[in-house]
């Protein structure tokens, strides 16, 4: 797929729903493109990148041909994003378990802290395109 990036992300999660829309908001470029890790689709890109732990409580990111996961491809979408977002890549020099660790807490909690959805979110017409079928 041409020069843009794949987000991989739980689709019935209100937090990941809401970091997708984040996104989205601030990327002028429309570099990012979605999927839910529910779909075919992410699910063929999961088994290609043969990811290990995935789940769906690791957001994932596939850009120039590697994947990335967890506070890692955080840190790379934020890299990314127009504004001062990109400096938050600056976190990268805290050690990847650290940065792990506090993900994965957030991740298993999500559900409690945000709620979930009863099926994966539907985009509205204006951004359908940015969303992988």
């Amino acid at each position: 797929m041409d020069d843009r990036y794949i987000v991989l992300f739980d689709g019935v999660c209100n937090l990941c729903n809401g970091s997708v829309n984040f996104i989205i908001n601030r990327d002028p470029n429309e570099r990012f493109v979605f999927a839910p890790v529910q779909s075919a689709i992410g699910q063929e890109l999961i088994a290609q990148y043969d990811v290990p732990e995935v789940g769906v409580d690791t957001f994932l990111l596939i850009k120039e041909g590697r994947c990335y996961f967890k506070s890692d491809a955080a840190l790379e979408i934020a890299s990314d994003l127009a504004g001062g977002w990109r400096f938050i890549y600056g976190l990268k020099v805290v050690p990847v378990f650290i940065r792990d660790w506090v993900y994965t807490r957030v991740a298993r909690n999500r559900y409690r802290m945000f709620g979930k959805n009863q099926q994966c979110m539907i985009p509205d017409a204006s951004i359908k395109e940015r969303f992988l079928q």
